[in-house]
């Protein structure tokens, strides 16, 4: 300041000074002038390079710390001082607003590259939380839900990081951004941490009796027959097998003895698959999964997941119990904290259609963010099963008839072997369900459902042999859990095979008494029936024929010609669809079906198929593969496809 004001007095003496005496004096002054202003200009530059160095030493790192650093299961938070009158002084806030103003060009320059910061720069002054990963952490909490919605996606996009960083953001994360990730498509895996440690099991203790005890700690009363057949069931087997363990020996007998396929399986892993199969129906019931949960159950099914890996059957049972208990929110804690996010995460990008669909179905249900709907048990999402951009704008519901499946039942025409197999990755080439796979690419704006219930030709062979459910029990229990699944609140194709196009018919006719199902109605805007029997079918006269060999269940004795129920159902739709001006194809099979090894038969004529109404296409195939286009371009594709674009034309357009 000193040497400026000097200056100042020599210009102001050199401007009032009249006559200069000697000219000498004048240059004198002059060349003061220079050499003090040289002086400043060079203590500038001093100055600036001092801050430059000061600068650069700051930002530089040893390597081997930052190295250790990323090592750690741990994570450093910056902490400030709480003082909020502490004055650091012009020099401090100089040297931070230039620090903010390189971190500022570093931010663009990575934004703009899509390369990471540099390891020197990726911790400077992180107290400003203006790092990618922490910015990202800090939106994914905002109050905003579109914020945090797009945090979620901008971390599922990024591939650029360190392993480090993933894991940063997988110890900092909400359960909300946690699920948000699962349910991403592009997401790293390495966002999710390992489950926690398994408790040990207690000293001369099993899976199978811990199970076992699990089943026993569940309430027993007021539940349906089936329920009650399941759970004694699995309780009488595994207290044999539990007997036979410590007597050193297998005996065979019991309740178990109708599952004739059981002999030849391992014996703790059928009694495993019993009591799996009476906790599926204990957990439709919301406190008995409060039960499951206090009880340890979700820890207990991670277990027997880890065991059974090579075991599909077994995983989704267990997939099926988790899926029923995240219908629960007050559940989703203890689901989050048991680590299931981080498995379901991991299964959702497994190639077998059925295991990522199972996934998908719990994930979804965890998912409180962007899906309001509930998927319950049997109710499976095809498309779309993770976030996505695309708004959906109508729904395609498929519905499966006897002893068909939510996947199985729409697969590409081939033998059932190239599917148990193993999965074949090209789907281009080969699909074990064509809705998720050809329907999901042609018509993305689609969701896509397929529903699953337990059907039986026999009841020799029935799941539950006390179970006697009609097409109007099915019905209405189908039609409750897809209202819930946010069926009816957008245009809806229906497409069934065999006995699950009575269902759907029966499901519409009692739709149109309900007022709160009125959308349902009012938003149904077509359907396909594949060899749908509208008038009987010859399977139910060939069973009541040989009783004695079938046992014919209910639902087969409901097909029978003469069944007054089927007669009204078809009187009462017919007249209905043609009043709601409903756009219907009926497609129906030309060739004979094998039952068995031994019986042929046609099981839907083309005069059953016909509902009167309609296209009626007959195809060139049996019964079982009316719904199993050969190849994409096949005609049963293309025109089902055909169906559906010009049947959602107007809603698919807006």
């Amino acid at each position: 300041m000193s040497l400026a004001a000097y200056c100042v007095i020599c210009c102001r003496r050199i401007g009032t000074s009249t006559s200069p005496p000697k000219s000498d004096t004048y240059w004198r002054d002059i060349r003061n002038i220079i050499k003090f202003t040289g002086s400043l200009i060079l203590g500038g530059s001093l100055f600036l390079t001092y801050e430059v160095l000061a600068l650069k030493k700051a930002l530089t790192l040893d390597t081997q710390v930052v190295e250790r650093e990323k090592m750690k299961s741990y994570i450093y938070v910056h902490t400030i001082s709480l003082d909020k009158g502490e004055n650091h002084g012009i020099a401090w806030q100089a040297r931070k607003e230039l620090h903010k103003a390189v971190r500022k060009v570093l931010a663009t320059s990575a934004k703009i590259l899509r390369n990471p910061f540099a390891d020197a720069f990726s911790t400077v002054d992180i107290e400003d939380h203006e790092c990618a990963v922490w910015l990202l952490l800090r939106k994914s909490k905002s109050d905003d839900k579109m914020a945090r919605l797009e945090a979620v996606r901008e971390m599922s996009e990024t591939h650029h990081w360190h392993d480090y960083q993933y894991r940063i953001i997988a110890q900092a994360c909400d359960p909300k951004t946690l699920i948000g990730l699962a349910r991403s498509k592009e997401s790293d895996l390495r966002f999710f941490l390992l489950p926690p440690p398994l408790p040990y099991l207690k000293e001369d203790s099993s899976t199978e009796e811990e199970l076992r005890q699990l089943l026993a700690s569940l309430p027993q009363t007021e539940l349906d027959e089936c329920i009650q057949y399941f759970t004694s069931l699995a309780l009488s087997e595994s207290g044999q097998s539990l007997a036979a363990q410590k007597g050193g020996l297998w005996c065979f007998g019991g309740n178990g003895l109708p599952y004739a396929e059981s002999f030849g399986e391992v014996p703790s892993a059928t009694v495993e698959m019993f009591c799996l199969e009476a906790i599926v129906k204990h957990s439709e019931i919301s406190t008995h999964c409060d039960k499951i949960e206090a009880n340890g159950g979700l820890q207990l099914l991670q277990r027997l997941y880890r065991l059974h890996k090579d075991c599909p059957k077994v995983q989704r049972n267990i997939m099926r119990i988790i899926g029923n208990m995240a219908l629960n929110e007050h559940l989703h804690s203890s689901i989050v904290r048991s680590g299931w996010v981080s498995i379901m995460a991991e299964a959702m990008k497994s190639h077998h259609i059925m295991e990522a669909s199972h996934a998908a179905r719990i994930l979804a249900n965890l998912d409180r963010e962007t899906v309001q709907e509930k998927y319950q048990d049997g109710v499976y999402v095809l498309h779309p099963q993770y976030r996505t951009s695309q708004p959906i704008k109508a729904d395609v519901l498929f519905i499966h008839g006897l002893m068909g499946a939510a996947f199985k039942t729409w697969r590409q025409q081939d033998s059932e072997q190239a599917v148990i197999q193993k999965p074949i990755e090209d789907e281009d080439k080969y699909t074990t369900c064509w809705p998720k796979t050809w329907l999901a690419k042609d018509c993305p704006a689609l969701r896509i459902i397929s529903v699953e219930y337990d059907t039986s030709l026999s009841d020799w062979r029935a799941r539950c042999p006390l179970e006697r459910r009609s097409i109007a029990f099915r019905s209405d229990e189908l039609l409750r859990k897809l209202r819930a699944a946010g069926v009816g609140d957008r245009p809806v194709v229906w497409i069934s095979h065999s006995m699950g196009g009575l269902l759907v018919k029966k499901m519409l006719l009692e739709a149109s008494k309900k007022p709160e199902m009125s959308t349902v109605i009012n938003n149904t805007r077509g359907i396909i029936f594949y060899s749908v029997p509208h008038h009987g079918s010859h399977l139910a006269e060939y069973s009541v024929n040989i009783r004695y060999l079938l046992f014919p269940s209910l639902e087969v004795k409901e097909l029978s010609k003469d069944s007054p129920a089927l007669k009204k159902l078809q009187d009462d739709f017919l007249e209905f669809a043609k009043d709601k001006n409903f756009q219907v194809l009926n497609f129906v099979e030309t060739l004979p079906t094998y039952i068995g090894s031994m019986i042929k038969l046609h099981v839907v004529p083309v005069e059953s198929a016909d509902l009167g109404i309609g296209d009626l296409i007959p195809v060139d195939v049996n019964h079982l593969n009316i719904c199993k286009p050969k190849k994409k371009d096949a005609f049963l594709y293309q025109r089902t496809l055909q169906f559906i674009r010009e049947t959602l034309a107007k809603d698919l357009e807006n």
